[in-house]
């Protein structure tokens, strides 16, 4: 079982563009959802990119039991950078487990101004879904400057890495090694840990590499199709 219950009660979950971060947190939210009893809620507060939003899996994760905050617009044919006044609940209701979909970059986590007041630190988890095949986080000057952005944006600080590197449909776990390289780097000079090493199960047919940082991960696809 993937211990997300020694994680803060607020898990906010960010990452740059094509981090997987979205794919990370569906997956997460439904780890936390078998683990814990009680209630548990997810808010895809991403209002920058349009695609592959945690919003999209509303009606599967409500059958589930977890509970799904976004637009308060609802339709298929809505999108609009609006989010619910419904997310501060389960900040204030401690009888919440929560796990926050924030949107990518600094732009994206504007939208935390809402609920930064109402933050406690000691029950807050920063979250950040690295994927090392991306552009701006392909080296471990890349991940310190996109993380120094998000938190000055979010004003919150980074409590630990997702090393979620992958090819999609091409990953092997020669990546999930070589992401372990940059982040034990940046761990190195950062002080932040690897909580875990995401992957999708159905993907990888060998066998995963011993000693990586952070706990393993397995995910299933939820945000692409079988095309994708």
């Amino acid at each position: 079982m993937i211990m997300v219950t020694d994680d803060k009660r607020v898990r906010i979950i960010t990452g740059h563009y094509g981090s997987g971060k979205t794919e990370f947190a569906v997956n997460y939210v439904t780890a936390l959802r078998e683990s814990v009893e009680g209630k548990v809620a997810i808010a895809d507060l991403d209002i920058v990119n349009v695609y592959f939003r945690s919003r999209e899996k509303k009606k599967e994760l409500e059958e589930k039991g977890i509970t799904v905050i976004a637009s308060n617009l609802e339709g298929a044919g809505v999108d609009v950078p609006a989010v619910s006044g419904a997310m501060t609940t389960p900040v204030t209701d401690k009888s919440f487990q929560y796990v926050v979909d924030l949107g990518g970059n600094d732009v994206g986590t504007l939208v935390l101004g809402r609920i930064k007041p109402l933050l406690d630190p000691a029950e807050t988890d920063f979250l950040m879904v690295v994927n090392t095949y991306r552009p701006n986080t392909s080296t471990p000057e890349g991940v310190i400057e996109q993380m120094e952005n998000l938190e000055v944006a979010a004003g919150l600080k980074v409590t630990g890495f997702i090393n979620n590197t992958n090819l999609v449909r091409e990953t092997t776990a020669s990546c999930l090694s070589e992401g372990d390289a940059i982040l034990r780097e940046v761990t190195k000079r950062t002080g932040i840990p690897v909580k875990y090493v995401s992957y999708v199960e159905e993907l990888l047919t060998e066998d995963i590499p011993e000693g990586l940082a952070g706990e393993l991960f397995p995910m299933k696809f939820n945000m692409r199709k079988t095309w994708m």
